[in-house]
């Protein structure tokens, strides 16, 4: 098996405790350290009151001095309702504040940005949107995280219209980032042109969505995606809103019926549902077929079963290979964007991340090694440089 540049190779099943999970979350994960001294008189004059009122004078005067004398701009609200938390479903808002707590540790870890996980108690689109751009003087940022589809769509598009910042809801995008770097390597090893292939996609969620997208943009001309009821296509009852949309720009062969339909001759399969795969449908895909089943943490089809017909297999779990983990391009697209004083995330600085992520395989690609390990230490600086340099606006 091949070796990753971490030194190790993709772990065995990890057998943990509930005493250590719990242990590990007593009092959550975060906290706040000051770095200016506080010792005497003077650092509590200089900290807060005489001195701080200076500071605030002249935010005042001029609110853009905000940026250098807080850490506002350099500070990401990860922000989530509870409604869809991955592999546990509307679990709630406060329920999903240790999913919040986890993102903004490894913000800090991977990107070294401090962040503050929100969580609100409300599933209403417009009381949520409200509450974010009234909070929003306080950070640089948003990370909207965990939010149901379709509001998700909704919310996110709004907020990037009515904030002057960054906003990113990494459910989609973080996911189609990383799915196409993976891919752009997958392609690489069984030898066939990124354009030309044929990819099925289940699911027309939140990622589902924002794969097709940034596949489209990257120069994919031919997919199809599933849902419950099968391809989706334009004529096909209930077919509205996204949905409609990808009918749009998708199945370019005029294809119905189901997944199995679907899949036959396909190169490709990516997985964003929760809708097992039989093997005989994998089975059917084109030689050198590439597999990527990404749901979690029951993927569509067990990559053992996969391998016997594809070349490439790929899910989101890290006890497999080539795991497909959003923290490969979050953190560093974030900080990228930041660093660049970019005001939107816009698709070309998604598509720098994704191939920031692929190019740090290299030579030692294979086809258990399409994508680098999430605690390679390189990938959010790599992917934060090639989002900054893709800023134009």
């Amino acid at each position: 098996m091949t070796q990753n540049p971490t030194g190790s190779t993709p772990a065995s099943p990890v057998q943990i405790g509930l005493d250590e999970i719990f242990n590990s979350h007593l009092g959550g994960k975060l906290s706040v350290t000051v770095d200016r001294p506080l010792e005497t008189k003077r650092d509590l004059s200089i900290a807060y009151t005489p001195g701080v009122a200076q500071v605030s004078r002249a935010i005042a005067q001029d609110v853009t001095a905000a940026e250098d004398y807080t850490w506002s701009s350099r500070l990401v609200a990860v922000i989530s309702d509870g409604s869809a938390v991955l592999g546990l479903g509307n679990i709630g808002a406060k329920a999903s504040l240790p999913v919040m707590e986890g993102k903004s540790a490894l913000f800090k870890k991977f990107a070294g940005l401090n962040s503050i996980p929100i969580v609100l108690d409300t599933g209403d689109v417009d009381e949520m949107i409200e509450t974010i751009i009234r909070i929003a003087p306080t950070f640089g940022a948003v990370n909207l995280e965990d939010i149901s589809a379709p509001r998700c769509f909704e919310i996110e598009d709004r907020l990037i219209e009515a904030l002057d910042m960054p906003v990113m809801h990494d459910d989609q995008h973080g996911t189609a980032v990383v799915t196409l770097a993976a891919l752009k390597n997958a392609a690489k090893v069984v030898g066939k042109d990124l354009a030309d292939l044929r990819i099925v996609i289940t699911g027309a969620g939140a990622a589902g969505v924002a794969v097709t997208r940034i596949l489209l943009a990257a120069g994919v001309t031919d997919i199809i995606i599933t849902d419950s009821r099968g391809i989706i296509y334009e004529g096909r009852d209930a077919v509205t809103g996204k949905k409609l949309e990808l009918a749009k720009v998708t199945n370019p062969r005029g294809l119905t019926g189901g997944t199995g339909e679907a899949l036959e001759g396909a190169d490709v399969f990516i997985g964003v549902s929760a809708a097992k795969i039989p093997e005989e449908e994998v089975a059917a895909m084109a030689d050198g077929a590439i597999v990527f089943a990404l749901s979690n943490p029951d993927p569509e089809i067990l990559p053992e079963v996969a391998a016997r017909h594809a070349k490439v297999v790929a899910t989101g779990r890290s006890d497999f290979p080539n795991q497909i983990n959003n923290v490969l391009a979050f953190p560093g697209i974030f900080r990228g964007a930041l660093d660049a004083d970019a005001k939107k995330i816009t698709e070309a600085m998604k598509l720098a991340a994704a191939d920031a992520i692929a190019d740090l395989v290299g030579d030692q690609l294979a086809a258990d090694y399409i994508v680098p390990s999430a605690l390679d230490p390189r990938v959010g600086p790599a992917v934060a440089a090639a989002v900054a340099a893709a800023v134009t606006e």
